[in-house]
């Protein structure tokens, strides 16, 4: 499975309220801070749902109240103060889908301010997959393919184009150089079919393909390709 990223977004809320603060020239404040995700497919906040719970840490001035739970979306807190601080939100993914610490600067320039951070899922499981299929794509859906086609396809892998060896042209794919892999993607681009698995990784400059799911003409097309530039 791979992994599967997601955005989280932090929105802090603040303004003056009219108690002492005890220190001259800061006044006192309401502030409050709650969690969401980004659908990556519409830009909007969704509801945090792929987490059972966040953890603040705050400023140790805040005594008992300086480690603070919440389990339910937005996990929202709200406290009073003088002082700006950095703080640390701690989310933890259903499923066992592991914890994600994010930093958070709480500051009173802005009355209302947002911070987006960017979490990797490695391996989810199946509840922990289901929900992030709400917020936006997976593995296995990009390029508009589902993951259930890259399922169905694996069908294909016992039987290869005639004369062509998947394993050898994995391998030859890997040792072309970089002109020649701008040329292989090309070609799968025009001569893929609906049942392609296809993943432009745009971040890490990478493009993946399951051979297995080409159509037997494009893997004949690359073979020939491959003993072309390499050899046999």
């Amino acid at each position: 499975m791979p992994d599967v990223k997601r955005t989280v977004k932090i929105i802090t809320e603040q303004h003056v309220i009219g108690k002492p603060s005890g220190v001259e020239g800061f006044p006192m404040r309401s502030w409050n801070i709650r969690v969401v995700l980004v659908n990556e497919n519409t830009g909007e906040d969704v509801p945090a749902n792929i987490f059972e719970k966040a953890t603040y840490k705050l400023h140790p001035t805040f005594g008992d109240r300086e480690t603070q739970v919440f389990k339910r979306p937005p996990f929202k807190i709200t406290e009073e103060g003088w002082g700006e601080f950095d703080l640390r939100i701690i989310v933890s993914a259903i499923d066992k889908g592991g914890d994600h610490e994010l930093l958070h600067d709480l500051n009173f320039q802005k009355e209302r301010y947002e911070a987006e951070h960017k979490i990797t899922f490695k391996n989810p499981k199946p509840n922990l997959l289901e929900k992030l299929k709400e917020s936006g794509p997976v593995g296995g859906e990009e390029n508009g393919v589902k993951s259930k086609r890259a399922d169905d396809s694996a069908k294909k892998r016992k039987r290869p184009e005639k004369g062509v060896d998947m394993e050898r042209l994995a391998d030859s794919l890997q040792r072309l150089g970089e002109e020649d892999l701008l040329q292989v993607v090309e070609m799968v681009h025009n001569n893929k079919t609906a049942d392609t698995y296809t993943k432009n990784d745009v971040e890490q400059g990478e493009f993946h393909v399951d051979l297995y799911t080409l159509p037997d003409s494009l893997v004949r097309m690359l073979w020939d390709f491959c003993v072309e530039k390499l050899g046999s």
